[in-house]
């Protein structure tokens, strides 16, 4: 039997998020494909035996003429079982004519307020007939990649990983706020910084190394994820923005500091490792994507003090 999941989320960190559920459906049956709208989620979990393959899929999701093509393209996997973590009636339209025998979906039209946590938990509850779906997994990192980079790093300091980038300007804690953080760091003990951007936000890391010290850090915004991942599943702490970075060292047992600034708690609650870290005098039930909170809001003296609580 040919398990697909479809996983409608264009970010990396939403569809680490979804792992543990993933990983629960291959309990039942075993390796699973999953099918995604991200481009490089493949690479991300090249190593788990939970998942037979990932297929990427660049086109024919968007608009309800869709339907008929994406179903020629789903027709072509041949599923006999598909989960769709999603309200979207012209995924499940196209299932249907793709013949996939058994069509588990989200209900429809409860796209607004969608927590993706929740409806996800509740979803393979019901499908499965389980209790209790955990909300967290292991991440599975390649033992030996693993092993070669950690004998590359100073285990004699802290390793710390700073999610200095992220998707949107919304989300950034901003370089003089990482600067003035790490700089009060280094001034309470050792440590050794990753800085975590995407190659088009080189900018951020080399300005931030440019005042820290090459000897103290170095960015990462040149790797792969696939070379990146063994990297930060090594480090001590990651503190920084929401990013797929925090999604990827909380499931490898790494405790994990997230800044919320346009991010709602869904994204970062969902794990025992995950530590919030909110901007004074907000409310946490009132950040979302659409709000604008001033990113010195946030305290370096409070971020500074919680990484101390967590490492000491």
């Amino acid at each position: 039997m040919k398990v697909g999941i479809f996983l409608s989320y264009i970010g990396l960190g939403s569809n680490i998020m979804h792992l543990a559920y993933c990983h629960e459906i291959a309990k039942k049956y075993g390796p699973v494909t999953v099918i995604t709208i991200c481009k490089n989620f493949k690479e991300a979990v090249s190593n788990d035996p939970n998942i037979k393959e990932v297929i990427y899929l660049d086109q024919y999701y968007k608009k309800l003429t869709d339907i008929f093509r994406l179903s020629k393209e789903l027709y072509k996997y041949n599923l006999d079982v598909i989960y769709i973590f999603y309200p979207s009636l012209r995924f499940y339209l196209a299932s249907k004519l793709a013949k996939i025998k058994k069509i588990n979906s989200y209900p429809f039209f409860i796209k607004k307020n969608l927590h993706l946590v929740n409806a996800a938990k509740k979803f393979v509850e019901k499908k499965l007939n389980i209790k209790d779906c955990p909300t967290e997994t292991i991440f599975y990192v390649n033992p030996e990649e693993k092993k070669n980079a950690k004998n590359k790093m100073d285990k004699s300091v802290k390793n710390i990983v700073v999610g200095a980038g992220s998707s949107g300007p919304t989300t950034k804690w901003g370089e003089r706020n990482y600067i003035d953080l790490l700089k009060r760091l280094n001034t309470h003990g050792k440590f050794y910084f990753y800085i975590q951007c995407g190659p088009e936000e080189k900018v951020i890391s080399d300005t931030i190394i440019k005042e820290i010290g090459e000897n103290k850090c170095e960015t990462l915004s040149n790797k792969k994820i696939k070379d990146l991942i063994p990297i930060v599943s090594n480090c001590d702490l990651y503190i920084g923005n929401d990013s797929f970075g925090h999604h990827i060292t909380s499931q490898c047992g790494i405790p994990s500091l997230i800044l919320l600034l346009d991010t709602p708690r869904a994204y970062t609650d969902y794990s025992v490792n995950q530590y919030q870290i909110l901007p004074n005098e907000i409310n946490i039930n009132k950040i979302t994507h659409d709000v604008a909170i001033s990113p010195n809001r946030i305290k370096v003296d409070d971020v500074f003090k919680k990484i101390i609580s967590i490492i000491n």
